[in-house]
């Protein structure tokens, strides 16, 4: 009776991601797995189909750094990927979970939001929007404290209209939902959020089963705004200091494109239609 570990789900997640053809063994017509056998991952890794065997049912949880490299080696493993292996490697026994304090959103940042020329808003650990500017909010109905933006992605249809490139979008999200929570993968909140979205989205399960892991980084978001039209906006994600797991989101286009010109239309239309001051900011989520 095999007993499930995170470090085992991992590797099996990703030995299901890595094809024959990818470290070249052949296929052959009797292949029952969508990827690599656990025998094949470990010959080629050059441990034990016996050791492997046990790390990946939980009955092995201290596996030297050599084999873990070994495994990310085959495994194709990016910078992020293992050092999330690593993580879960040497993760202690998860301790039991109490409720902790509500986030906070720095004050000196809830009231700079505001006196920002671009959309901007902070997300929490768990993607929950905890402060917003009003030209966020112009931007989206989701970007207002109290959203889950995980949960809006993938159940409120409003997001798929507004994100021309939901796919890249959904994909980061929960690739950075995990990065966030490292090997705390029994965290009330996170569980509860997980097990929301896997009953409810059969695209949410899919991504989550691969268990890729990338923290948000900057990039460009395509959008399809119902009052300004079409959006192709740079979004820069950046830590908050002193409150783990935040971030500051911001949106801006290029000067000089349409894109700037629509944000600007937008930003006199927020304007005329006053909000709350101090970032519409929420000290809890």
């Amino acid at each position: 009776m095999s007993s499930s570990t995170p470090l085992g789900d991992y590797l099996k997640a990703r030995r299901r991601l890595v094809t024959p053809e990818d470290v070249g063994l052949p296929r052959g017509t009797r292949r029952r797995v969508p990827g690599l056998r656990r025998e094949e991952l470990a010959l080629l890794a050059g441990i034990s189909q016996d050791y492997y065997l046990r790390l990946e049912q939980g009955r092995d949880t201290n596996p030297s750094r050599q084999v873990l490299d070994a495994l990310a080696s085959v495994l194709a493993l990016d910078t992020e990927a293992t050092a999330y292996l690593y993580e879960l490697a040497t993760a202690p026994a998860a301790p039991a979970h109490r409720p902790g304090p509500a986030e906070q959103v720095p004050p000196g940042l809830a009231q700079l939001l505001d006196e920002m020329p671009f959309p901007a808003f902070v997300q929490g650990r768990h993607m929950d929007v905890l402060a917003a500017n009003a030209l966020a909010r112009a931007l989206s109905p989701q970007y207002r404290p109290g959203v889950n933006l995980l949960r809006a992605v993938f159940l409120d249809p409003r997001d798929r209209d507004l994100h021309q490139d939901w796919d890249r979008a959904t994909a980061e999200a929960v690739a950075g939902l995990r990065a966030v929570a490292g090997a705390d993968l029994e965290d009330p909140r996170l569980t509860e959020l997980v097990d929301e979205l896997s009953a409810a989205s059969a695209e949410f399960r899919a991504l989550w089963a691969r268990q890729d892991v990338h923290h948000k980084v900057g990039g460009i978001s395509r959008m399809r705004h119902p009052t300004v039209g079409e959006l192709v906006l740079r979004h820069e994600k950046l830590t908050v200091n002193g409150a783990p797991g935040q971030m500051l989101v911001i949106y801006h286009a290029d000067p000089g494109s349409s894109s700037h010109a629509a944000l600007e239309q937008l930003a006199r239309a927020s304007a005329a239609s006053p909000t709350a001051g101090l970032g519409d900011a929420v000290l809890g989520s």
